[in-house]
């Protein structure tokens, strides 16, 4: 098994388009916005997500740089992840530095635990000093990752695991 980390590109296609429509919209509060996008969306989606990795400062008062990069199994999109470059008060409470998502049918095999491994390293690239988690108490196989790939969990609230990672 051959896995790769890749960051978008604006020519990213119809492969890409494809493992999209297979991650649910909004699961585990992992917002996957391509979801149920015509490709002709998909593709200013994809326009709109590189430029959002190159931004600089905050817009409409949260929206931050944001790197999205995906994970290919031998050649195959199985996943996504997202990392945001830094965070506002409302991103800490809610959202975390990163977000990731793995097909339904490529799931319990580990992929989620290596994609965030490949995540955390991606975000030392990027200059991130700390990565944040946000996990819904009910995503254990999320929380597992965090830990798995050295978090420490700062605090847990009724809804939430706050697992911090520094870099």
């Amino acid at each position: 098994m051959e896995l790769i980390l890749r960051k978008l590109a604006p020519d990213d296609a119809e492969d890409i388009y494809n493992m999209l429509q297979e991650i649910p919209a909004d699961e585990n509060g992992f917002i996957n916005s391509a979801h149920g996008k015509t490709y002709d969306e998909f593709k200013l989606w994809i326009e709109k997500s590189y430029a959002a990795s190159l931004q600089k400062g905050v817009i409409d008062g949260w929206k931050v740089p944001e790197t999205i990069f995906w994970l290919f199994e031998d050649g195959k999109p199985v996943g996504f992840g997202k990392i945001r470059h830094y965070l506002t008060d409302r991103l800490i409470e809610s959202g975390g530095n990163i977000g990731y998502s793995i097909i339904p049918g490529s799931r319990g095999r580990g992929l989620g635990n290596k994609l965030v491994a490949g995540l955390i390293g991606e975000g030392r690239k990027i200059g991130v000093e700390r990565l944040l988690f946000t996990i819904r108490n009910s995503n254990i196989p999320s929380i597992r990752a965090a830990l798995a790939n050295g978090g420490v969990i700062e605090k847990v609230t009724d809804e939430r695991h706050y697992i911090s990672v520094v870099l």
